[in-house]
């Protein structure tokens, strides 16, 4: 009995080490890949917009949930789908503050796959309806 326990410690020890190891991965490719345009924290510069406290909000809705993919930073980045996935599940964590909500389902590779194959070519204006749209849906609720 003694020894299951052992084993299962372990294994439980090993699937925290991973987790540990993959934010950090997704950390690391978060630098190397985003945060010369979106900064360290998420604050964004010049014309990008400000990821920290805001970026929960695109989940509330699919299209907002798809742009997150598909804008041209993640669609057409150098990370596999599986790493980019990761990397937009580690700034939804890291980023959104209160905009997030409980129900939050992370980003799967299948997912960011087929996403990633139509990227958004017009993101300024895209991005404009889709706040105007996000706009409306709490101006709903709050009602």
């Amino acid at each position: 009995m003694r020894t299951l326990a052992v084993i299962a410690c372990v294994l439980i020890t090993g699937f925290a080490q991973a987790s540990d190891a993959d934010k950090r991965r997704a950390k690391y490719n978060y630098q190397m890949h985003c945060q010369g345009c979106h900064a360290p924290d998420g604050a964004g510069a010049g014309d990008i917009p400000e990821m920290k406290g805001h970026v929960g909000y695109f989940l509330e809705t699919q299209a907002g949930r798809e742009y997150l993919v598909r804008v041209p930073g993640s669609a057409t980045s150098a990370l596999g789908d599986s790493d980019l996935a990761d990397v937009l599940n580690w700034i939804i964590t890291e980023f959104s503050g209160d905009s997030v909500g409980d129900n939050f389902e992370p980003y799967s590779r299948a997912e960011v796959g087929r996403l990633r194959q139509h990227p958004l070519n017009e993101v300024e204006q895209y991005r404009v309806e889709l706040l105007d749209q996000l706009s409306a849906l709490s101006q709903e609720s709050t009602q």
